[in-house]
């Protein structure tokens, strides 16, 4: 995968002792979880821990909607841990300087628990309706982080109305799509005419909230039956809260809307929500084919959600 910038132990260990000049580095261990960024779980010999999360070389792997990662991940942590309760890891070094590391990188908190990725299958059905609950109600107290327009985090661009925000995005991926060559099962032209048709439905939404976008189990934290902690805030961006992951046709589940506070939705508001199904699908397709996975799997998978929402 060309977005994996791995380094070597020398490399990070004077990445290291850049953050922190009073620390020796015992143990590097890569994480191999992330589709995107590569990570090392960092150990000091004063029995501290780290992670450090190191950006591409460069933009080859990014779609068009991928602007400045790093940047935008940072800044979201920082503005979360300013104004939620929930927990975000504390970035506790960034540098994008590009003298020590061929990347931008940050080192953070560990956070205590496990993935909830990998732990959901183990807990009984009471602590995952629980823990839905709590990530719904996480959601909402995210919607309390306001900005006057919309755009992504990374980018320094703003647009005035959310539909504007949409339009940049559906176009940036369907531009991608013809990049590539990818076969996306539609008509990209008709799509767009669709949104436009559409527009007004997006009119409602006056202002933008922060939005993690990207908050599937595998960016959760537990630790004893609570969430301990949300990660990965690269393709964080300035929209409406039904644009995040949660709320896509796949994971929207009752327990999620009962924690965020919803029993129905607006045919208005269904409309955007089947918007940002086919943003998200197309991405997953696309990102297939500039990340240069090995396997096509997620992109066979999407292409399936595609259809039905389209169908």
């Amino acid at each position: 995968m060309i977005t994996k910038n791995r380094q070597s132990n020398e490399t990070i260990t004077a990445m290291a002792k850049k953050a922190f000049p009073d620390k020796t580095v015992l143990k590097i261990k890569e994480l191999t979880e992330g589709m995107c960024n590569v990570t090392y779980h960092v150990v000091f010999d004063d029995g501290s821990e780290s992670i450090l999360k190191i950006a591409a070389e460069n933009t080859a792997g990014n779609t068009s909607n991928e602007i400045n990662l790093m940047r935008a991940e940072v800044k979201a942590m920082r503005l979360v841990s300013g104004k939620c309760q929930f927990k975000v890891p504390d970035v506790q070094y960034y540098d994008c300087s590009g003298t020590v590391c061929s990347g931008d990188y940050f080192f953070m908190e560990k956070l205590p628990g496990e993935n909830y990725a990998f732990l959901k299958d183990r807990l009984p059905e009471s602590a995952v309706r629980e823990i839905n609950r709590e990530i719904g109600r996480i959601s909402r107290e995210l919607t309390a982080v306001t900005n006057a327009r919309f755009g992504f985090l990374g980018d320094d661009r703003r647009y005035d109305t959310l539909f504007a925000f949409v339009k940049t995005m559906l176009t940036n991926l369907l531009s991608d799509a013809i990049k590539k060559n990818v076969d996306l099962g539609c008509d990209a032209r008709r799509l767009i005419e669709q949104l436009d048709s559409e527009k007004e439905s997006f009119d409602e939404v006056r202002s933008a909230t922060l939005v993690h976008w990207d908050m599937w189990e595998g960016n959760i934290f537990v630790s004893h039956g609570h969430v301990s902690g949300i990660i990965d805030w690269e393709r964080a961006l300035w929209g409406e809260p039904f644009m995040d992951d949660r709320f896509r046709k796949h994971n929207r589940n009752d327990d999620f809307l009962e924690g965020f506070g919803l029993n129905a939705f607006s045919d208005s508001e269904l409309k955007r929500i089947r918007w940002y199904d086919v943003i998200l699908y197309l991405t997953m397709m696309i990102e297939v084919f500039y990340r240069e996975y090995e396997h096509q799997d997620q992109y066979r998978w999407a292409k399936e959600m595609l259809m039905n929402v389209l169908n």
